[in-house]
């Protein structure tokens, strides 16, 4: 597959396989490391998916940019099953990362939830929260390789629903007004479209180092082709590797090289700010992922997007040309009072016309199978569907201790500390933690 960006040929050409194909070839071919198909070995227990369709489910997510799409699709769902209604349960992203397990429990709220990939899952499924899906019906509606991240052990516990692409947004206006139509192939070029970018008068990267919730996506692409095994971050958290290693040295000495181009006072920059600034056209690249495509329109913002990676290594050596995550994985309470609404609204969502709605409501692809996209961003970067990309590791961590200090370690670089130090104060609260 090209590593282009030329909107004559690659675009079109892939987007035309895409259309003839269906989603299905097209996810498939993206699973990377999280492929695979699902487990079904245990049988589906607590989870009640007959019964009388009613009552109000508390659906909590934190997706607050989805709420009208959302709330168009429940008023589907009560036209559908007039005794059930469905509450919205909102919170900040980073306030559900760290809260929303102590707010489910006990089903005060989130009938029906989500969880992203890694940590906050994995607990989850500790406390018992999941009334698994394994034997439902429901399963066969998604692309089976994309849905792993909501699987342990054999069991089905939740469905990730979104699936987007954790690298940079790009300005494709800018990018070629810098002279670029085609994506950085090897870490010279990578510096090399910064510079034209800042040349024209571009914040090259607008990069969210202030906000822990973000901050880290870059990292995500920047370890992708620099680290020596793809789950390099589960064996920093084991201890097998260390952010002393020369990989990750590297890995923080690039951060000190693109330190130049981000924005100023990146290190204490929201991503709101970033966004803003993107949005009027001030910055080439956006450093947090696809999932921002919507809010940077709703922010007045008309130029065409794409997605750019930092390719960290060689042409020759570079392994994946991006990362994707699957995550906003649905998952029904076992506490639940409203059960059978709760599994009825999952399955709502999850049918194909459903997710559809969704998915051009939002901006956000998803990993239900045979949906018909129509969104213009979404067609945009249609092409990443079909290149070589690999699974998000920045959620491989299932300690969030650690994950901060290794994300952390790079927001030092950028605020002015020399690698080597930001590597070793980084892993001595790695070993701490892991004591």
């Amino acid at each position: 597959m090209s590593r282009t960006l030329d909107r004559s040929l690659d675009r079109r050409t892939a987007l035309r396989l895409f259309a003839a194909s269906g989603l299905g070839l097209g996810l498939a071919a993206c699973a990377g490391p999280g492929g695979g198909s699902t487990a079904s070995g245990a049988k589906s227990s607590a989870l009640a998916t007959s019964g009388t369709v009613k009552g109000t489910v508390s659906f909590a997510h934190w997706r607050a940019e989805d709420k009208a799409v959302i709330a168009q699709l429940i008023k589907a769902f009560v036209k559908k099953y007039p005794d059930a209604g469905v509450e919205q349960d909102i919170s900040p992203s980073a306030d559900y990362q760290t809260t929303a397990l102590r707010r489910i429990q006990g089903s005060k709220t989130g009938d029906l939830f989500t969880a992203f990939r890694g940590a906050q899952f994995e607990q989850i499924v500790k406390a018992g929260v999941y009334s698994p899906l394994t034997g439902t019906d429901v399963i066969a509606k998604y692309q089976a390789s994309l849905i792993t991240p909501g699987a342990q052990k054999g069991v089905q516990y939740g469905l990730p629903y979104q699936l987007v692409f954790n690298m940079p947004l790009a300005n494709t206006d800018a990018l070629d007004k810098a002279g670029h139509t085609s994506a950085p192939t090897d870490w010279d070029s990578t510096l090399q479209l910064l510079d034209d970018l800042k040349s024209k008068g571009y914040t090259p990267i607008a990069w969210p180092g202030g906000d822990t919730a973000n901050a880290g996506q870059l990292l995500n692409t920047m370890v992708m082709n620099n680290a020596p095994s793809d789950d390099m971050f589960t064996k920093i958290e084991s201890g097998e590797y260390k952010v002393t290693d020369d990989w990750f040295l590297t890995t923080l000495k690039q951060y000190a090289q693109l330190t130049p181009y981000f924005q100023a006072r990146a290190t204490g920059s929201t991503t709101d700010a970033v966004t803003q600034l993107f949005a009027e056209g001030k910055a080439g690249l956006l450093a947090v992922g696809s999932f921002q495509m919507a809010g940077v329109r709703a922010l007045g913002a008309k130029f065409p997007f794409d997605l750019v990676a930092p390719i960290t290594t060689t042409a020759a050596k570079a392994k994946y040309q991006g990362v994707f995550n699957t995550t906003f994985i649905l998952g029904v309470n076992s506490a639940s009072d409203v059960q059978p609404a709760a599994y009825a609204f999952l399955e709502f969502l999850s049918a194909p016309a459903n997710a559809g709605t969704y998915a051009n409501g939002t901006g956000q692809h998803v990993t239900v199978e045979g949906v018909d996209y129509t969104n213009t961003d979404l067609k945009a970067v249609a092409p990443w569907l079909t290149k070589k990309t690999q699974l998000a590791p920045r959620f491989q961590f299932l300690n969030l201790d650690i994950r901060t200090a290794v994300e952390n370690a790079a927001v030092a670089v950028v605020g002015g500390k020399k690698p080597a130090q930001a590597a070793e104060e980084a892993q001595r609260v790695i070993d701490q933690k892991r004591s």
